[in-house]
């Protein structure tokens, strides 16, 4: 299993627009990839199940992934936060 942690950048938190990214961004990897946040962790391929979790801005969220291409979902989907200004890496994994 990969696990990276993000600091939430984006000043609305992850709502509807973020939540179908991250979801797209996730749903090109056959492994399975969960977002955790607040104690709670759900599947990041479900926009429902992402957007349930109510992440603001400045909160941290740790993507894991366990598969065969876990290591390329977590590059992915790290890309995907930069580019949109959705969130950056922590220093803390």
């Amino acid at each position: 299993m990969v696990k990276k942690t993000f600091t939430v950048t984006d000043e609305l938190g992850i709502h509807t627009r973020p939540a179908s990214i991250l979801v797209q961004a996730a749903s090109k990897y056959n492994t399975e990839v969960n977002i955790e946040y607040n104690g709670r962790t759900v599947n990041l391929k479900s926009i429902v199940g992402v957007m349930s979790l109510g992440v603001p801005q400045g909160a941290q969220i740790q993507i894991a992934a366990a598969g065969s291409d876990a290591d390329k979902a977590i590059q992915g989907i790290e890309e995907a936060l930069k580019k949109e200004g959705l969130g950056e890496p922590c220093e803390i994994s």
